[in-house]
């Protein structure tokens, strides 16, 4: 699959429900009204959809939410395209906020995968209960320990946010190293209205690497994960920290992903409203031509890049949240 710019997409991220048992602060409102579940793909169907998606040359395909691993049969989903590792697809991976880990990690494992992302945006018990609206820290640590054990490599995402965790990078840093952990921190989003002031929260990653400088030696890496971070080697640990830019440096020169939602909708670009809608063609036929001309004429039409602004007056640039998009 060839966009109209050049770039190859090799990279899927399917959002499998747009629930979760946490509220974080930038990504849902604390009433959030999800969606009616005879909305949502059935497992059947998303299997389908991931397999036209490999077919037609993704080698990538990363699980995500809401939080993936509260899908009612999400492990048979898992270990259905684990199956296609080897056989077109190259990794299935997942990003969750590591509650359900402790239950699931040696599944995962069982299913093919070998590495997650696990979101965690700080270490500190009263201000992750803050950060979430609801969550118990030592249910996310206890189940990341439990995926480090069962064999994953495990990467963590910490969105960076002034007031809330901007004293906490270099412990991350060291926390990350001391367990083996790479860490990407990301800069904060205008997506959904999250009764919260995003100018206040946003702060510029090329800061906090000037700030991360007097403490630690960075070294520039060439290494790629297949998504937008651009990395560093901490000399004192031995580990990798990325950096997500999308407001500081614009990344989609070199994107080549797309975004499905737990409804069916793609999303060619994270920033852009276009879509296309896949349930109406997975739901026409028993056969995937359908589909696979709707995915073709979708991506014909992805866009250079997003558009991204931080603007109190202008409010959130994208109307739907990060939850419904799938990460």
């Amino acid at each position: 699959m060839i966009d109209p710019f050049g770039r190859q997409v090799t990279y899927l991220r399917v959002s499998v429900t747009d629930r979760c048992d946490l509220r974080c602060v930038y990504c849902m409102a604390e009433d959030m009204e999800f969606l009616p579940r005879g909305d949502l793909l059935s497992l059947e169907e998303l299997e389908r959809l991931c397999a036209a998606f490999v077919r037609k040359g993704v080698r990538k395909l990363r699980l995500t939410g809401g939080e993936p691993l509260v899908r009612r049969g999400i492990m048979g989903l898992i270990g259905r395209l684990g199956s296609l590792i080897g056989d077109g697809l190259d990794e299935l991976t997942l990003t969750t906020n590591g509650t359900q880990l402790a239950k699931y990690a040696d599944g995962l494992v069982a299913a093919g995968m070998r590495r997650i992302n696990v979101s965690l945006d700080t270490l500190d018990p009263h201000r992750f209960a803050a950060v979430t609206r609801r969550g118990r820290i030592d249910q996310v640590l206890d189940g990341i320990m439990a995926a480090k054990a069962a064999g994953l490599a495990v990467k963590i995402n910490t969105v960076a946010l002034r007031g809330v965790n901007d004293d906490e990078y270099e412990r991350l840093v060291e926390w990350c190293g001391a367990h083996g952990f790479d860490l990407t921190l990301i800069e904060t989003m205008p997506m959904g209205e999250v009764h919260a002031d995003r100018v206040q929260q946003y702060i510029p990653l090329s800061s906090v690497r000037q700030r991360l400088e007097r403490s630690f030696t960075l070294a520039d890496s060439d290494h790629r994960s297949g998504g937008p971070a651009r990395y560093v080697t901490v000399a004192e640990t031995g580990r990798r920290l990325g950096f997500i830019t999308p407001m500081t440096h614009n990344f989609c020169e070199s994107c080549n992903r797309v975004r499905v939602t737990c409804t069916g909708t793609l999303y060619m670009c994270l920033g852009q409203e276009d879509a296309a809608d896949l349930r109406a063609p997975l739901r026409a036929s028993e056969g995937d031509h359908l589909l696979e001309a709707a995915i073709d004429a979708a991506i014909g039409r992805k866009p250079k890049g997003h558009d991204f602004i931080i603007d109190r007056a202008a409010g959130p640039t994208m109307a739907r949240h990060m939850s419904v998009t799938g990460g």
